[in-house]
């Protein structure tokens, strides 16, 4: 037996696999929480007389916080550990929810579900978990591991939209957000299994320049910026998606069952598209494969809007892009791993976890705005199609790999395309 072929795959470790198991979970409740808040807009509209504006605002503001904040939370996660940064993170999130329960007028909704929500997500989701599990993976599975983690995220929006629906008809909107709270409060146990790894010459350089050289090095390098500007359109067209699309199914005549039934089908075929795109992304081009995936994006959209509305129509619509909708995350991540390795990933993914909520922002508000004095979400679905067709073109020509003749100082023995 050749000997050399045995040792060509690393396996994974115990540690991995509960780090993997642990994130994965951590992803399930914070983004399915998340993602079920498009539920909310009409119940809360309707108590507080407050226009889809409003609502669509908070959304906004709590999508810019989230960005905002990734940044320097990325730093503290590479400085002070993971495992920190993910209690606090859960602590704030969860009491935004419980002070969502609670508010007697529209400017709490702002605060809680906008502001400490917003932060909260900051800390509890993939900037922070991705870097815990990129640590303790070998680098030829890195992709594949953040497309698992990435998959928990979608199977949350597949199990607690659904919930969060049931709470709020058996509850009222204000029992269903003390419901999402507890669950919020369950991602502290998981925590415990994302540990920081040993520290070795291989993981991290001896001499790296810190955090400053890295930041300047990201900043000179074209193609980190050209991820940047394709995230953007990924937080724009899933921030509209999740926080309009239940509303714009009920003006056209459809039960609000149907929207939910719907985002949580984007749940449940996204569990295979980000296992899937992570698992291509270890073998192919991740920029290749990233405008592949927004090209496609496009294209569901001016078809879902080509073809007369119905359920089917919706729920084939909802497959489709489900498949799509957070593939992105583990190309991404990957692409800046490949790039610059994995010592300062949180500080870096961060900031191209920022320009995705700085889309989420507009995506999420702007649609508001609009139906609010158009009445019509029609314009924003154009929009959608163009920037899906402009982030294919930009990641098209995207590379994640240094040039040969210089490659980045930053890159270490275990950072590997």
């Amino acid at each position: 037996m050749n000997p050399t072929v045995t040792e060509s795959r690393p396996s994974w470790t115990r540690t991995a696999i509960v780090a993997i198991a642990c994130g994965a979970l951590i992803v399930t409740l914070s983004m399915g929480v998340r993602q079920s808040f498009g539920m909310f807009m009409q119940p809360i509209g309707r108590d507080f007389g407050i226009g889809r504006e409003y609502f669509g605002f908070a959304i906004a503001v709590q999508n810019l916080l989230f960005g905002l904040a990734q940044p320097f939370v990325g730093a503290i996660a590479d400085r002070y550990g993971v495992r920190r940064v993910l209690v606090v993170g859960a602590l704030v999130y969860a009491a935004g929810l419980a002070m969502a329960a609670l508010v007697l007028a529209p400017g709490g909704i702002m605060a809680s579900l906008g502001v400490l929500v917003g932060l909260g997500l900051s800390g509890t989701t993939f900037v922070v978990v991705l870097t815990g599990v990129a640590r303790l993976v070998p680098p030829e599975r890195r992709s594949l591991a953040f497309g698992l983690v990435t998959a928990g995220g979608s199977f949350g929006q597949f199990a607690v939209v659904p919930v969060a629906q049931a709470l709020i008809a058996a509850w009222g909107w204000r029992g269903a957000m003390f419901g999402l709270g507890a669950f919020i409060l369950a991602t502290l146990i998981a925590a415990a299994g994302i540990r920081r790894p040993a520290a070795s010459g291989a993981a991290v350089a001896a001499d790296d320049g810190g955090l400053t050289r890295a930041l300047a090095q990201a900043a000179a390098h074209p193609h980190y910026w050209l991820l940047n500007a394709g995230f953007f359109v990924c937080g724009f067209h899933i921030a509209f998606i999740a926080t309009h699309f239940p509303a714009y199914l009920v003006d056209k005549g459809m039960p609000a069952q149907v929207g939910a039934t719907a985002l949580a089908l984007v749940g449940l075929f996204n569990i295979a598209g980000s296992y899937l795109f992570g698992l291509w992304g270890g073998r192919h081009s991740r920029p290749r494969l990233l405008a592949a995936l927004y090209a496609a994006r496009a294209v569901a959209i001016a078809i879902f809007l080509a073809v007369p509305l119905s359920t089917a129509s919706t729920l084939v619509f909802a497959a489709v892009f489900g498949f799509l909708w957070l593939g992105t995350v583990p190309l991404t991540n990957g692409a800046v791993a490949s790039l610059f390795g994995v010592r300062y990933l949180s500080t870096l993914y961060g900031i191209v976890f920022l320009s995705h909520q700085v889309g989420s922002f507009i995506g999420a508000w702007v649609a508001g705005r609009l139906y609010d004095t158009t009445g019509s979400y029609g314009p924003v679905w154009i929009a959608s199609i163009a920037l899906g067709l402009a982030a294919a073109a930009i990641s098209f020509v995207t590379r994640d790999t240094p040039p040969a003749a210089a490659p980045m100082p930053l890159r270490t023995a275990e950072s590997t395309p």
